[in-house]
């Protein structure tokens, strides 16, 4: 199954791609690749295989949640752009 032309340019045209005529038959070359290949691989036999969302198993790859010392107000508020006492300035959002 390839891709024409036709369809390369309404693709870019939904993208809002400019493309010049040397893109569109380079596009329109690759796209069908790309399709020739997945039509291979919708040829092979899944039945007996169980949707996976990693290749790799993955386990919990945070780290422990620990209690410990916080962050001295200080340095917390450091590099705050605008502070009134122990507290953070922002804008008011609701008039």
């Amino acid at each position: 199954m390839g891709i024409s032309i036709e369809q390369v340019e309404h693709i870019a045209r939904l993208a809002r791609l400019g493309l010049s005529d040397e893109e569109k038959v380079l596009y329109t070359g690759q796209l069908s690749k790309i399709l020739e290949y997945i039509e291979k691989l919708n040829e092979l036999d899944t039945s007996g295989v169980e949707p996976t969302s990693h290749v790799v198993q993955l386990s919990n790859v945070m780290r422990e949640d620990v209690p410990k010392e916080s962050l001295p107000l200080e340095e917390a508020l450091r590099n705050a752009p605008d502070r009134k006492g122990p507290f953070y300035r922002v804008p008011p959002i609701i008039e």
